[in-house]
């Protein structure tokens, strides 16, 4: 198989640059190893039946003002937005477990989250891609540089496969780039060594969802916002769709990646008793629980991710700049710039990758 550009990874940016390069008329194939297209933009409904509870988005939650990139998309996909609710007071609980309820603010106010769930951006840019031209559960394994061509090995459901082409995008992070994918000849020890060191977005992540029949803390006067220093749950927000009659707390997990107390069994119960301690009684009686571990996902996360910042400072390293007169080019958000880590900069660095091409 051969094709003029292959681009790796149908998250956000690959998505964005198999959708331009569709318009334009390019000659393309995106390919992703996982089964379905979104990478770590990923948005569920509820599994009650009959329960019209809208959309929970397991991995990025909120955009804000000021990043005209997603803004424009939003607005070209006829997408609407909706603030995070923010009225009311923030719940605090300290290192014994004691709780306060009486602080007037806000962790998230002015931030925006998006009606549908954020994979309404993903679904629809997909559907804007040829279906010939995205191929899920096709892994690349290994790449090689032969002249001005690059032959790229990938691995299928029925087996491995090859497919030229004369540039490549990657858009997945550049840790898994370094630890997923053979480079022929090798990638040099500085080049390797810049991949490994830049942090992978939420990779270490877990996010903790308590699903209600209503938002009753909001009838308590409180926002849905809660600090925890002592866990499992340590941030905590209001995660209520838009127009649905159901409300929702989110936490993210504040517990080490591979420990006991991260287990389904164990975080459920746990999280269930510390939103009890900190929204009272009926926090305690969720319609359902639902759990993403974005530490557990291979295509996620690799084991330097274990200990990755919060937010980390991203961009791409200056080893990695000369490989773009190669036709080999870097497009996931933690080579963006400017907003490197958010959803920005996923749309950031297919801009700055289709600009190269």
């Amino acid at each position: 198989m051969q094709t003029d550009i292959l681009i790796v990874g149908a998250g956000l940016s690959g998505l964005v640059l198999a959708s331009e390069l569709a318009r334009r008329g390019d000659d393309y194939l995106l390919v992703e190893a996982r089964n379905r297209i979104g990478g770590r933009i990923l948005s569920v409904e509820s599994a009650q039946a009959g329960r019209a509870a809208g959309r929970f988005d397991l991995g990025p939650s909120w955009i804000w003002p000021g990043q005209p990139r997603i803004a424009g998309l939003l607005q070209e996909l006829e997408i609407d937005v909706f603030e995070q609710y923010s009225k009311g007071r923030l719940v605090y609980q300290d290192e014994s477990g004691a709780v306060r309820r009486d602080y007037d603010f806000s962790t998230m106010a002015g931030s925006l989250r998006i009606e549908g769930g954020i994979s309404s951006i993903t679904e629809r840019l997909h559907n804007r891609i040829p279906s010939p031209t995205i191929l899920l559960e096709h892994a690349v394994t290994s790449i090689s540089w032969a002249r001005d061509e690059f032959s790229t090995r990938i691995q299928t459901p029925t087996g491995a496969k090859t497919v030229t082409a004369r540039r490549i995008l990657l858009a997945i992070p550049p840790r898994l780039v370094a630890e997923s994918i053979e480079f022929s000849p090798g990638l040099s020890d500085e080049i390797s060594a810049s991949l490994a060191a830049i942090p992978t977005w939420m990779a270490g992540h877990a996010k903790l969802f308590a699903v209600y029949d209503k938002p009753f803390w909001r009838d308590m006067g409180l926002s849905g916002d809660g600090i925890s220093r002592c866990g499992p749950l340590m941030e905590i927000h209001d995660a209520s769709p838009a127009g649905a009659d159901s409300g929702a707390l989110f936490g993210f997990v504040g517990l080490p990646v591979g420990s006991p107390s991260r287990e389904p069994g164990s975080l459920k119960a746990g999280a269930l008793a510390q939103l009890e301690q900190m929204f009272g009684a009926a926090a305690a009686d969720p319609v359902e629980v639902i759990i993403q571990d974005w530490g557990k996902e291979a295509c996620t996360a690799v084991a330097a991710d274990r200990s990755t910042a919060h937010h980390p400072q991203y961009g791409l390293p200056q080893a990695l700049l000369p490989l773009a007169d190669q036709g080999l080019l870097f497009a996931s958000t933690e080579t963006a710039p400017q907003f490197g880590g958010f959803i920005e900069g996923a749309l950031e660095a297919a801009e700055i990758a289709l600009g190269k091409l």
